[in-house]
């Protein structure tokens, strides 16, 4: 990852805060450019899942289960409901979001994921890496933090301004990952595997990543994307999306449908690791943030993957002779140094991992 992970490119924050049009770094190319802009949309596509997680595994949960099976085998996702994490959290996760993003380039800069200003690491305030001369920039920065397990967290990294930064994100992490177990007994149940099949693969050495995503407002959001389309090399994702404006999409038989904005609703997105996971039985899905010329916008998520050291494979419950393998069995770490390099060319890792 040498000399690759050397280039240095500004914060977008600082190139939108000009208002002149994105450097051609950032422009799409021409067959791949976002239709019409964020700022005036089409009227949204309904039909993106919505599912009260409380309902879910109740004595009543019958309807609601099946909900949530035919999101996750048509959509790969959902927007959660009955989740349980306090409306206030939600808010205060969204509050200290913005308020590190607004601090002065100088304070934030003290968090960086550039080492002497040249080599690349995963975690910190700065853009995601940069692997080619000619490779397509996001309009968007971020910032990346390990927060499971828990001993292993760099808190060199973590903000400490704004002073409740560090607890917020604490109390987030704790609540997230109760939805998350919650999550993934009602999938294990639906695909008739143990309850526990799928938690139990989250052992103590499982990691969990916090991705802080801040889109600047951009004069041309008809030639730039806030985050390229791919999908999560995670085993689930959970994120807090902005509540006032939207920009996110995912792909659906070949269209792209805006995902809605509702207030203190979470949205569950599974990653390459479940539809491996799961023998194709659950998607990953493409989705992609497109800008918006009048609005920045924030998003948090929460990225479950599994000891890197852990094999990554089908269930052996979910292969027989109506079902063959449909995928390799990889180690994690060797699964996620593909996406990284994939992420970065616009390709998807989850090709890799075929038979």
């Amino acid at each position: 990852m040498g000399e690759e992970t050397g280039r240095k490119h500004a914060v977008v924050q600082q190139l939108a805060a000009d208002g002149r049009d994105p450097p051609s770094r950032y422009v799409a190319r021409e067959e791949d450019r976002p239709i019409g802009d964020s700022s005036s949309p089409a009227p949204p596509r309904s039909g993106v899942p919505v599912v009260d997680l409380r309902r879910v595994s109740g004595s009543d949960g019958g309807d609601e289960a099946d909900k949530l099976r035919a999101a996750l085998r048509s959509w790969g996702l959902f927007l959660a409901t009955g989740h349980e994490i306090p409306e206030a959290l939600l808010d205060e996760v969204m509050n200290v979001s913005r308020a590190f993003f607004c601090l002065p380039i100088e304070e934030k800069q003290k968090y960086t994921n550039l080492i002497d200003g040249k080599e690349f690491k995963l975690e910190g305030y700065g853009n995601d890496r940069v692997a080619s001369d000619d490779q397509i920039l996001d309009w968007s920065d971020r910032l990346y933090l390990l927060v499971q397990p828990e001993g292993q967290r760099n808190l060199a990294l973590w903000p400490e301004t704004p002073a409740s930064f560090r607890e917020v994100l604490h109390e987030f992490t704790t609540q997230c990952k109760r939805v998350a177990n919650h999550i993934l007994r009602a999938m294990a149940e639906l695909l008739e595997l143990d309850e526990d099949y799928f938690v139990s693969q989250f052992d103590e050495k499982a990691i969990t990543f916090a991705r802080f995503n801040y889109y600047p407002q951009c004069s041309r959001p008809d030639l730039v994307f806030g985050i390229k389309p791919h999908s999560d090399g995670s085993v689930m994702t959970i994120l807090l999306p902005d509540k006032d404006v939207g920009g996110l999409q995912v792909l659906r038989d070949g269209e792209w449908v805006d995902v809605p904005t509702i207030p203190h609703t979470l949205l569950v997105n599974l990653g390459d690791g479940m539809e491996i996971m799961s023998n194709g039985t659950f998607k990953s899905p493409v989705h992609r943030v497109v800008t918006n010329a009048g609005k920045e916008r924030l998003s948090v998520a929460m990225f479950y993957a599994l000891d890197p050291e852990r094999e990554l494979g089908p269930a052996a419950g979910l292969i027989d002779e109506e079902r063959p393998r449909l995928y390799k069995t990889v180690k994690t770490k060797d699964y996620l140094a593909v996406l990284f390099e994939t992420f970065a060319k616009g390709k998807r890792a989850i090709d890799w991992a075929k038979v």
